[in-house]
């Protein structure tokens, strides 16, 4: 259930949410269209994972199964693993869906890859890579304005690092926004806070990554920015633990 892109070992970049794909044998209920919106998939953050790794020259993870399915950025008893509801929109195939059955076969080998690469690697810093919308579908709320949003929970180093380094760079950066990393943080609790691993969080508005220019934009600021924390931990000495 997961895609490996090849490269060093010092940073590790991880997508939860990078595909639309729900296997044939799994009907949600839902009119295809649905497929392309951000509730099963956080748009554009697959191909910006993918263009960081190759700035980087880093090991890239990326979920191969739709959100719809299973949120693998969530907790096995969260529930909002498998979503009835997303957006206003109605999930009617995941009313019967067999929780253990979908855990056993998407959930555990996505989190058991990153565990292993992590154990094979040591990298030094690892990276979130998700998508938001400038406003929900159905819900009240305002406009975001941010272009990017920097989530953590306790271990701030390396979001800290990169708050400051992207409002230096005059970009519209969020601190735990548009979504708290100390409520939405699953993977990164479990694989970064756990070890001792710094972490950013990372969450690109979907509107400047709808497209192959706006990736390559984004991508590099974020290389920059990713190279640059990477090197501050390294000379404070930070890393795993």
């Amino acid at each position: 259930m997961t895609r490996r892109i090849a490269g060093g070992g010092d940073v590790l970049i991880l997508c939860d949410h990078a595909s639309n794909v729900v296997p044939e044998d799994i009907d949600l209920g839902i009119k295809p269209v649905l497929l392309d919106k951000h509730i099963a998939i956080d748009i554009g953050a697959g191909a910006v994972s993918e263009a960081l790794a190759a700035h980087l020259g880093a090991t890239a993870l990326l979920a191969t199964v739709s959100r719809l399915v299973i949120d693998l950025n969530r907790e096995v008893d969260s529930p909002g693993l498998i979503p009835m509801v997303s957006d206003g929109h109605d999930i009617p195939g995941n009313m019967r869906a067999e929780r253990s059955a979908r855990i056993a076969r998407f959930h555990a080998p996505y989190h058991a890859a990153i565990t292993s690469q992590i154990r094979t690697s040591g990298p030094r810093l690892l990276v979130s890579v998700h998508s938001f919308t400038p406003r929900l579908e159905n819900a009240p709320g305002p406009e975001r304005p941010w272009e990017l949003g920097i989530l953590y929970n306790r271990d701030a180093r390396g979001a800290a690092i990169a708050i400051n380094k992207l409002r230096a760079k005059g970009v519209v950066t969020g601190d735990n926004e548009p979504y708290s990393g100390r409520v939405l943080n699953a993977t990164m609790n479990r694989h970064a806070e756990a070890n001792g691993i710094p972490y950013i969080g990372i969450e690109i508005r979907n509107d400047l990554i709808g497209g192959p220019a706006g990736v390559a934009h984004w991508a590099e600021i974020i290389a920059d920015i990713v190279s640059k924390v990477r090197d501050h931990l390294a000379s404070q000495g930070a890393g795993a633990t």
